[in-house]
């Protein structure tokens, strides 16, 4: 069976009170190959959760879901790319959205070359 590997079924009741609006409820549901006790389960959909919106940020600034390119490296190399463009793009201090940044680098030369100079030179950590 599909299912033969299945050891927890987690449900996260997650209540959203934000001032002005109203307040909402929400269930979601997880499915495990692991015997989760409720902390461990908690802490798994959190660090989902965490690494869902690093890829939401790819998908929505890099049109990453788009991509249809898998042959051979070519996919890996192509997320590298977007990877260090993002990165390149945060350290330009413009208040601009990432989107933003790229639409302005497509137009202007000189602020792609802005952009390159503070993504190369950027002290790392």
């Amino acid at each position: 069976t599909h299912w033969g590997a299945l050891k927890s079924i987690v449900m996260v009741e997650s209540f959203r009170a934000v001032k002005g609006k109203a307040a909402s409820l929400e269930y979601r549901y997880y499915i495990s190959s692991k015997v989760l006790s409720a902390e461990q389960a908690l802490s798994a959909t959190r660090e989902h959760w965490g690494i869902e919106s690093m890829h939401w940020i790819m998908d929505v600034s890099m049109n990453e879901d788009a991509c249809q390119i898998y042959k051979n490296n070519g996919a890996e190399n192509l997320a590298y790319l977007r990877h260090i463009s993002l990165n390149m793009l945060q350290k330009e201090p413009i208040k601009l959205s990432i989107v933003g940044k790229r639409k302005r680098c497509l137009m202007n030369p000189e602020f792609l070359e802005k952009v390159l100079i503070a993504g190369l030179c950027a002290p790392t950590k």
